[in-house]
């Protein structure tokens, strides 16, 4: 049996920024807010810890100034510790090119770190689909399949993400073929989530970067679907790949349904996050909320509807908000409207103005604009 202290967590905090560059220009995908109190990091970092891995590196590239705000010692998630716990790992200069521009030339350039890791087995995930799944099932698939690698995927819409792999399985979960899907296509998706030894993971990766190869998905999976036994693991709770700002809009909204934010959000397995000590959420005698989340440190004055509101946002007397995810510490105005909108950390709405998006499209403003 695979000991939950024999696994390396690895998590590309940078990857697929580009999918969300409204929201990534200042920070990565990995500290992007969610769900009015988390980070899109949170999930894959509590999916780890709760399967009691406790050894955890964060692969960064570029504007993480934000992730480190928020990760911390790694204390939220119990990964304070003298032994193990939470590794930032910025960019290593590669010879070559100075920075890495691909998964494999990231991973070649964290090496050191992996290679003096004691654990014998790696989980490696990206921060761009939100999920609850048991990492402890997900390895014991693994051991009792004989897998040498295992992806964990998701059957439905295939995301708008470059390289995304699309499988054909036997009956046992064995990859048998693997394409790049297209967009929209129905399949059996990679949620780019991998289970496998170190030292296999250490050989591919070496063996590729010194062929000068760049593409995990083509050059490392692809290439080996027919060399090693390749198995995915289907996962059949929900889970929301990320890949525009309409699907960021749409995962968040997903959770005003009850039976995905329980099956995000339950008791066996929480989703762990920094804490911000606040008071509760504050309700004006006038307030009317319906089908909201609403954070801690919040003060509701007027109409909110269908919204997610993040920590520290005030709506003020006669103010409408519907629709839309407002992000912590913004502020809407007295007798102001919003619908379909997002509006990032620390937006000022003024009294009286109205900002409408159209369904399905919401109007984006970023951080600590003044409307």
């Amino acid at each position: 049996m695979i000991r939950s202290n024999d696994i390396l967590g690895l998590i590309h905090s940078n990857a697929y920024d580009a999918c969300l560059s409204e929201l990534t220009n200042m920070r990565t995908m990995g500290s992007v807010p969610f769900g009015g109190r988390y980070r899109l990091i949170d999930f894959t970092l509590s999916n780890m810890v709760n399967a009691g891995i406790g050894k955890v590196g964060g692969v960064t590239k570029s504007n993480y100034q934000s992730l480190m705000d928020h990760l911390g010692t790694g204390r939220a998630w119990d990964l304070a510790r003298k032994h193990g716990g939470m590794y930032l790992l910025p960019p290593f200069l590669l010879e070559e090119s100075g920075s890495f521009d691909n998964r494999i030339e990231a991973i070649k350039g964290n090496m050191n770190f992996i290679g003096r890791s004691d654990e014998e087995y790696i989980l490696m995930s990206d921060c761009n689909v939100v999920m609850n799944f048991s990492a402890s099932a997900f390895a014991a698939f693994h051991e009792k399949s004989g897998a040498d690698i295992t992806i964990l995927v998701k059957r439905g819409s295939v995301p708008a993400i470059e390289n995304t792999l699309v499988f054909e399985t036997d009956g046992s979960g064995r990859v048998t073929s693997a394409v790049f899907g297209s967009a929209g296509d129905e399949g059996c998706f990679s949620t780019n989530i991998y289970f496998m030894k170190k030292a296999l993971l250490e050989r591919l990766i070496n063996d590729a970067a010194a062929m000068k190869k760049k593409s995990f998905e083509e050059d490392i999976i692809m290439e080996n679907v027919g060399k090693l036994k390749v198995f995915a693991m289907e996962h059949t709770g929900f889970a929301y790949a990320i890949d525009s700002l309409k699907a960021y809009y749409e995962a968040n909204m997903a959770l005003l349904e009850a039976e995905n934010a329980h099956d995000l959000f339950m008791s066996k397995r929480p989703i762990y996050t920094k804490v911000r000590d606040d008071m509760p959420a504050l309700y004006g005698i006038e307030s009317n909320v319906e089908n909201c989340l609403i954070s801690d440190g919040c003060v509701i004055k007027g109409t909110v509807e269908n919204s997610i509101i993040g920590r520290g946002v005030t709506v003020e007397k006669g103010a409408v908000v519907r629709n839309s995810v407002i992000m912590q510490d913004s502020f809407i105005g007295v007798g102001a409207r919003v619908e379909s909108v997002i509006f990032d950390k620390s937006v000022i709405l003024k009294p009286g103005k109205t900002l409408c998006g159209a369904e399905g499209f919401p109007v984006y403003v970023g951080k600590g604009i003044v409307i």
